[in-house]
């Protein structure tokens, strides 16, 4: 949903462009298509995120949600707009390392963030026993 909204953002922002500069897009099916898309992609992200947030831990989430959102926008745009036409092989290769790199950050701050909240009752340290109490009577 998220690649979908941002793809309509990009087809409404150039909308809205060329309506300021006096050619109005408004009076076109296909900018009132992607207003709409807007709004129900978002109000559908809204929810969905808020059920997962409900439902999982925000360290799960939030990871996950950006890699994935990250990814699908990036072949979305490759897709519709397709951005890597115009672009040779040494700056498609950077920008693949750099997505590789983003994935790579996430999972590595959301595998610290989990080594970091184990409780103790996990730690794979052995505690001493604690000595007994002498019985000798007095």
């Amino acid at each position: 949903m998220g690649s979908l909204m941002v793809m309509s953002v990009k087809a409404l922002g150039i909308a809205l462009k060329l309506t300021f500069s006096r050619m109005n897009q408004f009076i076109y099916f296909q900018t009132w298509l992607f207003t709409v898309v807007v709004a129900v992609c978002c109000v559908m992200q809204i929810n969905y995120l808020n059920r997962a947030l409900y439902t999982f831990k925000t360290s799960v989430i939030s990871p996950v949600y950006y890699v994935t959102f990250t990814t699908l926008t990036i072949l979305a745009s490759m897709i519709m707009f397709k951005d890597w036409d115009s672009q040779n092989a040494s700056q498609i290769v950077t920008q693949l390392c750099g997505f590789v790199t983003i994935i790579y950050g996430t999972f590595l701050l959301h595998r610290s963030r989990d080594l970091e909240s184990k409780p103790e009752s996990e730690s794979p340290v052995i505690a001493a026993p604690h000595p007994r109490p002498s019985s000798s009577k007095v």
